[in-house]
């Protein structure tokens, strides 16, 4: 009775959101993906996160700042492929390394830990700053994320003025995605219809690079782009060909790196992205370099140890490649370094971080197969250097593509029990012109 009740509760608050065409990936690859149960959460919880959202923002943006001025050696110990490395050292004033971030975080015995930095292509972006809300309202309970959209359309704004200040153009706008991937293009739709900004969403296949600009293919006719939203990942942009072999991508990152394309994201955020860079951070904090005492705090209270080389012998750590999403490549290992846990193995041919090992919160919710018994990951959106929404997800041990999406509320406004669903107490030159042609991994969309 209690799956009846669920599939039925689920029903009257996702079926809406489908027809209205907003969020239309409830369900993804014939799984359920978004619960119809609400997770609380406490006022002090959404505080903290906050403050470390905005505090290791600054000291991202801070190392990233030194880091674009490095030597090429640096870059290409972080992993930066070589197409995009005169691209990642634009710097434009007053901008922050990324436009639209998300840092993972885990809540364990040892409190808050920041897992990643998904700093270039973040998703996760509509069920946050949109359907959580929905979802609040229908069970009567208060949103944590209320008036998070407004951030995106003031950090758009920012971004287009900054540009536009450094002598760019920006008159023509395109927001861009894989047109048959419905997560990402549904994602691109829905900021670009919350930016503000007069904009067309033109599918990754419909865009050229031609000489000295980039163009968008539209009703048969070839139109200039200006600015570019593209939820496309440089390090993959950077390997991107078409059908004759012509380098469309490191064609593309030259147009960026020489001023001819401004792009959201900006190029620096692959920087932030790279968990390489992580692992410099947190070598400058046990040097005690670099960085103020407060700085240092933060580092020591909110990341954990993080080493291109493996340096836990007796303990249990992480294996993560340096660009992965979704879980692919990620190991765990037990203290006597035997692997416990897997993801698949997509991205196995990066270059590894090395990561202590936490354990994140358990949670039990109730899904369309009945109880499942997970673990809670907490993601953080960091729009335009200042914390945003929140983002939810449960799965096993590895956070995978097919983890579910859980909404919150505050625990303080819901006016009636829970819904079915056990939950732990939360701590409160001139070139012919050449076609974009997305590689097989990119054919798979790109959650991060």
């Amino acid at each position: 009775m209690m799956r009846e009740d669920y599939a039925e509760r689920r029903r009257k608050l996702y079926d809406p959101l489908r027809a209205e065409g907003v969020f239309t990936w409830d369900e993804m690859y014939g799984a359920e993906y978004a619960l119809a149960t609400i997770h609380p959460v406490s006022r002090e919880f959404r505080q903290e996160i906050v403050g470390a959202t905005e505090a290791l923002g600054q000291i991202f943006a801070k190392t990233v700042a030194v880091v674009r001025r490095g030597p090429e050696a640096l870059l290409e110990e972080l992993g930066i492929p070589a197409a995009a490395r005169r691209a990642v050292r634009l710097f434009l004033p007053e901008s922050d390394p990324t436009l639209i971030g998300r840092f993972d975080f885990a809540p364990t015995p040892e409190g808050l830990k920041m897992l990643e930095f998904n700093s270039d292509t973040p998703t996760g972006i509509v069920e946050a700053f949109y359907v959580n809300g929905r979802v609040c309202e229908h069970f009567g309970a208060e949103d944590p994320n209320e008036g998070c959209e407004e951030h995106l359309r003031l950090a758009f704004r920012h971004a287009l003025d900054t540009y536009r200040k450094e002598g760019y153009a920006t008159e023509r706008v395109v927001f861009s995605a894989l047109d048959w991937h419905e997560e990402d293009a549904g994602t691109t739709r829905y900021l670009l219809d919350r930016s503000g900004l007069d904009g067309r969403f033109v599918p990754l296949s419909d865009l050229r690079v031609e000489g000295e600009r980039m163009t968008a293919l539209v009703e048969g006719a070839s139109l200039p782009v200006d600015v570019l939203y593209r939820l496309h990942a440089l390090e993959i942009l950077a390997e991107d060909r078409d059908d004759d072999g012509y380098p469309t991508g490191a064609h593309a990152l030259e147009l960026i790196a020489r001023r001819r394309l401004a792009v959201i994201n900006p190029p620096g955020a692959l920087l932030s992205q790279t968990k390489a860079m992580q692992a410099l951070i947190w070598a400058l904090h046990e040097a005690g370099e670099f960085f103020d005492p407060e700085e240092h705090r933060i580092i020591e209270t909110y990341m954990l140890p993080t080493y291109l080389e493996n340096r836990f012998r007796g303990i249990p750590h992480v294996t993560k490649p340096i660009f992965g999403r979704e879980g692919a490549g990620v190991t765990l290992y037990d203290a006597s370094g035997v692997a416990v846990c897997r993801g698949d193995d997509r991205y196995g041919d990066q270059p590894m971080v090395f990561q202590r090992r936490v354990e994140m919160e358990p949670v039990e919710v109730e899904t369309l197969k009945g109880p499942f018994r997970g673990r809670l990951l907490w993601g953080s959106f960091l729009i335009g250097g200042r914390a945003s929404a929140i983002l939810a997800r449960v799965d096993g041990p590895v956070t995978g593509d097919m983890s579910y999406f859980l909404p919150v509320c505050y625990a303080d406004s819901l006016r009636c029990a829970a819904p079915p669903g056990r939950f732990p107490d939360t701590r409160q030159g001139q070139s012919a012109p050449a076609t974009f042609k997305p590689t097989p991994t990119d054919r798979e969309g790109l959650r991060t």
